[in-house]
C-alpha cells in the first residue's frame, strides 16, 4: 500500500501537495481563528505541512493519515524540526476508511476527495469523525471557466465535464449536502505555477541522476516533454482549486 514511486518523484521537493502556497496555508489557519488545544483530523495529509505548521502557530493536535510511506515520514521529520512532534503524529495507512476513536473538532482532507468517491463521499466520511458544531475543510477542482470541448476536459485531468463544477455550483454543493460555507482560501495562477512548474523542475534532476531506469525514466522523459505547454495552455487558464470550511447546518 503505497503511492506510485513516479508521484513521489514528481512532488519530492513538495512541503505542500497542492496549489497552496506557504503563505495561503497560514492564512487559512489565521481565517480559521483556531483555538488552542484544537484536534484535527487530516486525512491524505501528505508531508504534514497543515498539522505541523498550525500545531507550531495556534497550537493544536492532531492526527494525520497518508498512504504514501515516503510523504509520512517527512512529515514526522517535519513535526521534529518544527518542534511540535508531542502534538501530531502520523500513520502511514489508507485514509479512506480511517475514523477516530474519539471526536474530533476540525476534520480535513485537502485536495484528495478520491478517498470517498468524491465530494459528497469525503464529507460523510469527514463527519464520521467530526464532533458537532465541529469544522470541515475540503480540497477541492472546480473549474474557473467552462471548458469549451472534450479535448480540455482530459487535458485538465478530468474524465467529463462533471468532474468538476464552476466555484459557485460547488459551494451550492455543500449546501445540497447540508453545510454552510463559512470561509474559503483560494489558489490564484501564481501558486498554482509553483506547484506545477517545481514538478517539471524535480522530474528533470530526476532524470539526469536515473537515465538508465528504463520504463520510468521514459515516461517521465515523455511527461517533461509535454507537460508545461499542455499546463500552461489548458490547466492553468481552466482550474481552479480552493480549500473550504464546512459546518453542518
Amino acid at each position: 500500500m503505497d503511492l506510485p514511486r513516479s508521484f513521489t518523484i514528481r512532488e519530492s521537493s513538495h512541503r505542500i501537495h497542492n496549489p497552496f502556497t506557504s503563505a495561503k496555508l497560514a492564512a487559512l489557519g489565521q481565517a480559521l481563528d483556531l483555538a488552542p488545544g484544537t484536534r484535527a483530523l487530516d486525512l491524505a495529509s501528505g508531508s504534514g505541512e497543515m498539522l505541523c505548521t498550525w500545531a507550531r502557530a495556534h497550537r493544536i493536535t492532531g492526527t494525520g493519515v497518508d498512504i504514501s510511506s515516503v510523504f509520512t515520514e517527512r512529515a514526522r521529520a517535519r513535526s521534529a524540526e518544527l518542534g511540535v512532534a508531542d502534538q501530531v503524529d502520523f500513520i502511514h495507512g489508507d485514509a479512506s476508511g480511517y475514523v477516530t476513536d474519539e471526536p474530533v473538532d476540525l476534520a480535513a482532507c485537502i485536495g484528495a476527495t478520491w478517498i470517498g468517491n468524491g465530494v459528497a463521499g469525503t464529507i460523510e466520511l469527514l463527519n464520521r469523525s467530526l464532533r458537532p458544531g465541529g469544522m470541515m475543510l475540503i480540497g477541492e477542482p472546480y473549474w474557473r471557466h467552462e471548458p469549451p470541448d472534450q479535448h480540455t476536459i482530459e487535458a485538465c485531468h478530468a474524465g467529463d465535464k462533471d468532474d468538476f463544477r464552476l466555484l459557485p455550483d460547488l459551494i451550492e454543493q455543500f449546501g445540497e449536502l447540508g453545510y454552510d460555507t463559512v470561509e474559503m482560501v483560494l489558489a490564484d495562477q501564481d501558486s498554482w505555477d509553483r506547484y506545477r512548474a517545481a514538478q517539471w523542475l524535480n522530474i528533470r534532476r530526476w532524470l539526469d541522476r536515473n537515465p538508465d531506469d528504463d520504463q520510468l525514466a521514459a515516461d517521465l522523459r515523455a511527461e517533461l516533454s509535454t507537460d508545461p505547454t499542455r499546463y500552461a495552455r489548458y490547466e492553468r487558464e481552466y482550474l481552479g482549486w480552493g480549500v473550504f470550511a464546512l459546518m453542518s447546518r
